[in-house]
């Protein structure tokens, strides 16, 4: 069955900041889509507000995915992709300590492409990582996680990406299809998109029927999945206008219970 991830479920209760800022009627409307359809599509404007973020707040957050460096992996399958990766733990109670630095490993049978494979890619910087939107986003997919398992601990890995397409390569978001990634939440932060065409992301359940297709298009959307329960892809990118190449900037995060 085919859903418009647009239209947003939303669940009565209280609307108003909670502790730590972020209106508890949002994330409970997140969460409770999560928990019926393995997915949820939060609008730019509610993810900024959860976010207490501003167009300046997304102007200076934007301007780290001009800092990402060539992913010689994906190169090897004819895409053009820049990126960087880091690596967090998330309390319980949302304290938030970024971890050493080392290769990216994915759990088996989640990517063919890279089985038993370390994957090495360069930290995030420095401004990137102690970013305020960045820390603000982690706390607030950690409370959409909990809704998901009890967990003291989260393992968080944060995936600054950028594919790039020109007239006689397209741009593929993701080369190995298909896939879940072996964690327990995985969301998807569009950041971008300029010249782009394409780029559609589809969430499929455990037994591959289609659950919902949309295109990131507005910068701040997010788009989560339950992936243990679900699926994912994104179609591929190509540009608009055929004499200047096409891109597609998105920070994509999991988070895994510990």
């Amino acid at each position: 069955m085919r859903r418009d991830g647009h239209t947003g479920m939303r669940t009565d209760g209280p609307t108003g900041p909670d502790t730590d800022g972020q209106p508890t009627g949002l994330l409970a409307a997140t969460c409770a889509s999560l928990a019926t359809q393995g997915f949820s599509l939060m609008p730019s404007a509610d993810v900024s507000q959860c976010l207490r973020t501003d167009p300046e707040g997304w102007r200076r957050f934007g301007a780290h995915w001009d800092e990402l460096t060539p992913d010689t992996y994906a190169a090897e399958t004819g895409t053009q992709r820049m990126r960087r990766y880091g690596h967090f733990t998330l309390s319980g109670s949302g304290e938030l300590t970024r971890r050493a630095h080392i290769a990216f490993v994915q759990p088996e049978d989640t990517n063919p492409l890279y089985v038993d494979r370390d994957r090495h890619f360069e930290p995030l910087t420095e401004s990137f990582a102690a970013d305020p939107v960045l820390s603000a986003l982690l706390r607030m997919l950690g409370r959409v996680a909990a809704s998901l398992a009890d967990a003291r601990e989260w393992s968080v890995k944060v995936h600054p990406f950028r594919v790039v397409a020109s007239a006689d390569r397209a741009g593929q978001p993701t080369p190995e299809g298909r896939h879940r990634d072996g964690v327990t939440l995985v969301t998807s932060l569009l950041i971008a998109r300029g010249n782009a065409a394409g780029g559609e992301s589809t969430v499929y359940g455990a037994d591959g029927s289609e659950l919902m297709s949309t295109t990131l298009s507005e910068p701040g959307t997010l788009l989560l999945g339950d992936d243990r329960a679900t699926l994912h892809g994104v179609s591929a990118i190509h540009p608009v206008d055929v004499t200047r190449p096409a891109h597609r900037d998105v920070l994509v995060t999991t988070l895994t219970a510990r």
